[in-house]
């Protein structure tokens, strides 16, 4: 059974009156985390789209673009979507939920909170509200306020983006420790250890966006100190 077709199944047991406490409880060993994974992605993404009172084309297709949705699934797809998108209460729910099932030292949270910020981001426009969504979402996750920074920098385009932020370094760290910061994030980033922290096929090109920010942000920090 597909990852979409389990969606389906999980958004009938959530419209015939099964708590969202039940539906991600009955997701929480692998492989089935995976399936939690884009339930959270979609219906997370879904609300935040809608905290600045509007759910644009760009934001839909950026959804579109985190995960590959085969044409016979895209029904599947639409209708999680939908459902999440009616209004921006409960998303704090969700999130708990997601924060239980995965352990933040293993990165899917920020794999996660990554996905938030690519739509966030989709309409060129990172509204304030937006902004405050992602915050407390990630304050639900346990993520560091650095951890969120990082992120963050990487995606919202209202400055140059800080390579060392980037990296989740401070300007005076030995330049062998930023080395090995960067190392870890590409390491990190590996399609095997993303599919083994849970994140399904379907959303690995979320990853792409990092790796590219991550080895820019160590190339404009190498050029500068050599």
């Amino acid at each position: 059974m597909s990852v979409w077709s389990r969606i389906a199944d999980a958004l009938a047991a959530l419209r015939s009156g099964e708590s969202l406490a039940s539906v991600f409880d009955m997701l929480r060993s692998p492989p089935e985390r995976s399936i939690a994974f884009t339930i959270a992605v979609i219906a997370l993404g879904a609300k935040m789209a809608k905290a600045d009172g509007l759910v644009t084309r760009d934001e839909v297709t950026a959804f579109r673009e985190v995960f590959h949705i085969p044409a016979a699934e895209e029904g599947n797809a639409a209708k999680l979507f939908n459902f999440a998108r009616q209004d921006v209460g409960g998303f704090e729910e969700y999130a708990t939920r997601i924060a239980r099932m995965f352990n933040e030292a293993d990165g899917t949270l920020c794999d996660l909170l990554e996905g938030l910020f690519y739509i966030a981001v989709a309409d060129g426009d990172y509204h304030p509200k937006e902004d405050q969504f992602l915050a407390r979402v990630s304050e639900i996750f346990g993520l560091s306020d650095r951890q969120f920074r990082a992120i963050r920098t990487r995606f919202v385009a209202d400055a140059e983006p800080d390579p060392w932020a980037v990296l989740g370094v401070e300007p005076d760290t030995p330049m062998k420790d930023i080395r090995s910061a960067w190392r870890d994030l590409v390491r990190e980033t590996h399609p095997d250890r993303l599919m083994a922290r849970g994140l399904p096929q379907e959303a690995l090109k979320m990853a792409e966006k990092r790796l590219i920010a991550v080895n820019h942000a160590w190339e404009e920090i190498n050029r500068d100190a050599a």
